[in-house]
């Protein structure tokens, strides 16, 4: 009976006060609808650049790593010293030494989902007296593809036509904007090793950034080999895919205790980026944050002034039995009302802002504009909105609370 007298007086403070409820939940729509609004886009910015990362580079390289020249004598006693002038790091090839062991291996661990070897090696490709610079992978095209998804980026020729193909090799559309070449035409290609090769263009890819599609090439591992002379056992790079790339470190130290070659994951060939992200992260959900906490302090203001427009009629409940949490439940449940309401017209702010940035096409590798609905964002801004208006809603209750009749009445 007594939770229900509550609840009834808290509708009706709600509803005489309209005017007042409706700027403090218009503060609230604000806040939640803004939270909302900027961690998706920043969410939907950082699954957009993670996505880019992904198109090229593993979840996770093996590789022979630089080493530095060690002295030719160590010293194992501590009062001695050993001099080495100047270290260099060591010209030992960066070969992996029986690469079809080591991959048959990875590929037999139940969490990989896929994993290919890659020559890599500088090349120059010439038409005429017009040279570019960049580099040539040689692969297995089909494993490649099914790792990076690179047929859906071929604008010409076909994937499938540099299988078997040691003469083949695929573009960049930026090498062959630049050297004016298509389909079926050749390009010399000549790598650091002074290895001269007229290959016939199979496809051409365009990926959408620049440096890429003016720069790399793909070709057979064999060819690759040819060009940096070496024999069919020669791979310099191991690329894995993993479920879940956001665990990749966990998968690394896994791998690493197959090989004493360098594991790296992509959150540590990447840790300049990711560390942009994050702060671009924490700026955004600051922000965002301060607008929501600036609503609450508009909850708190207009309860404080019902508290001491109501003050007469908070001692006379009290008189008449009404304990202090009684009086608090009263004015939490107004809170909650108005962040409620609020925070439901926040949500519904939110999802216009999303729908309508969803619509605008940005062109190039963007498309359209990165943001997507996140069921996890709507509720984390639903909780949060009903937390904060809670929170501002408590104090000014618990100083009704505490309000003594007697000292009201004597006034």
């Amino acid at each position: 009976m007594r939770k229900s007298i509550n609840t009834d007086i808290a509708f009706t403070h709600i509803i005489t006060r309209k005017r007042q409820t409706f700027v403090a939940a218009l503060g609230v729509t604000i806040g939640v609808g803004v939270y909302l609004f900027m961690n998706s886009l920043s969410s939907g910015f950082g699954t957009f650049s993670k996505g880019e990362m992904f198109k090229n580079s593993p979840h996770i390289k093996i590789y022979k790593n630089d080493e530095l020249s060690q002295p030719l004598i160590s010293s194992r006693d501590s009062g001695h010293t050993t001099v080495i002038i100047n270290p260099q790091i060591t010209t030992n090839s960066k070969k992996i030494i029986n690469p079809e062991q080591l991959l048959s291996r990875i590929k037999q661990q139940p969490y990989v989902v896929n994993a290919i070897a890659q020559v890599s090696f500088d090349a120059f490709y010439n038409r005429g007296k017009a040279q570019l610079r960049g580099n040539g992978y040689g692969v297995d095209i089909l494993e490649y593809d099914a790792m990076f998804k690179t047929g859906k980026y071929i604008v010409a020729g076909n994937l499938n036509r540099l299988t078997g193909n040691l003469n083949g090799i695929i573009i960049g559309s930026g090498i062959a904007e630049k050297l004016n070449l298509g389909i079926n035409d050749n390009i010399t290609v000549t790598s650091s090793y002074n290895v001269v090769k007229v290959m016939k263009i199979v496809g051409i890819y365009s990926s959408g950034n620049s440096l890429t599609d003016n720069a790399k090439s793909y070709m057979n591992l064999s060819a690759a080999q040819q060009f940096i002379k070496e024999g069919p056992s020669y791979v310099s790079d191991i690329f894995v895919n993993v479920p879940d790339p956001d665990n990749s470190e966990k998968y690394a130290a896994m791998l690493q205790q197959l090989t004493a070659y360098k594991v790296e994951d992509w959150k540590t060939t990447n840790a300049d980026v990711l560390a942009t992200e994050k702060t671009r992260g924490t700026l955004m959900g600051a922000i965002s944050l301060s607008i929501l906490v600036v609503a609450a302090f508009g909850i708190y203001n207009i309860l404080s002034s019902t508290i001491a427009q109501k003050i007469n009629d908070i001692a006379i409940l009290k008189a008449t039995g009404f304990a202090g949490k009684d009086v608090i439940r009263i004015f939490l449940m107004e809170a909650l009302i108005m962040g409620f309401i609020g925070t439901l017209m926040g949500l519904m702010v939110g999802s216009v802002l999303i729908a309508i940035m969803s619509t605008i096409y940005m062109g190039g590798p963007v498309g359209y504009f990165p943001i997507h609905f996140e069921p996890a964002l709507f509720a984390k801004s639903t909780v949060l909105g009903l937390f904060i208006t809670l929170c501002a809603g408590y104090f000014p209750a618990r100083k009704a609370a505490k309000v003594d009749p007697v000292e009201i009445f004597r006034k």
